[in-house]
């Protein structure tokens, strides 16, 4: 029977076609289990719910699971809560195939000189 982590490693090879991510990078992947029955379930949602790529990615994830030796059936919810957003990144490689750091900064931001300053009240 396969794990989770053997299908979290087929679904890093599903690219949201946009950004050029795998979803697994981007944290699109909130759950994947894996029942008796050699069925997958996953729970994900996408970068918005208006993503004009989202058929695509869904249907290249339902291959990317059924394809995991010893599926047999795969099941995807699509969820919107909670929503996406880019500190769900799950990892710091896709965090810097977009230019995101963990310093607090947001995208294209960097820290400047107040930054380091703390105010006594």
């Amino acid at each position: 029977m396969p794990t989770p982590d053997e299908i979290r490693e087929r679904l890093k090879q599903v690219l949201d076609p946009e950004v050029h991510v795998s979803i697994v990078d981007l944290g699109l992947v909130y759950d994947i289990q894996v029942h008796e029955e050699k069925k997958v379930h996953i729970k994900m949602t996408l970068t918005s719910p208006m993503c004009p790529a989202g058929p695509e990615i869904m249907s290249h994830a339902h291959m990317a699971a059924k394809t995991t030796p010893g599926v047999e059936e795969v099941k995807i919810d699509l969820v919107w809560s909670p929503p996406w957003d880019p500190r769900k990144m799950a990892t710091e490689d896709g965090k810097a195939q977009l230019g995101i750091w963990d310093d607090g900064t947001g995208p294209g931001e960097t820290p400047g000189p107040q930054d380091d300053i703390v105010k006594e009240e």
